[in-house]
């Protein structure tokens, strides 16, 4: 049975759905809450990082790049160059951005992202792997 490791991310940032019908259409701000998820298959054996799958201090490593050059304090329109920056393209997005950053650890997958722009409204990315 693998692990799952999470991280939580905040960030305040706006957007326009500007082909949503309702008053999503306009400009507005949310504060964002992402987690990204990692499994794990095995733990590290040597070193440092024994008995961790992989250190919490990596994981936002990775993130921090994007959330301060692409996320926090910006239009997500203009920085993720999309007309309709979603949870699920935002999701997407942090997901493709990030899963290269977790290939070079053994039995480590970046397993989803989930982004949050209200308390009661997420999604969740995931690619679909055998064992993970």
């Amino acid at each position: 049975m693998p692990w799952e490791l999470s991280k939580q991310f905040r960030f305040e940032a706006s957007h326009t759905l500007r082909n949503h019908s309702g008053k999503c259409g306009t400009l507005h701000g949310h504060s964002w809450v992402g987690k990204v998820v990692i499994r794990c298959l095995t733990l590290q054996t040597k070193g440092s990082r024994t008995g961790m799958g992989v250190d919490y201090a990596d994981i936002s490593a990775a993130l921090k790049p994007l959330v301060e050059h692409y996320l926090d304090h910006h239009n997500l329109n203009d920085t993720l160059a999309t007309e309709n920056p979603t949870s699920e393209v935002i999701a997407e997005w942090v997901y493709n951005m990030l899963h290269s950053s977790f290939e070079g650890i053994s039995g480590v997958k970046l397993w989803a992202v989930e982004i949050s722009e209200t308390c009661t409204n997420s999604c969740r990315y995931y690619v679909s792997r055998s064992m993970y």
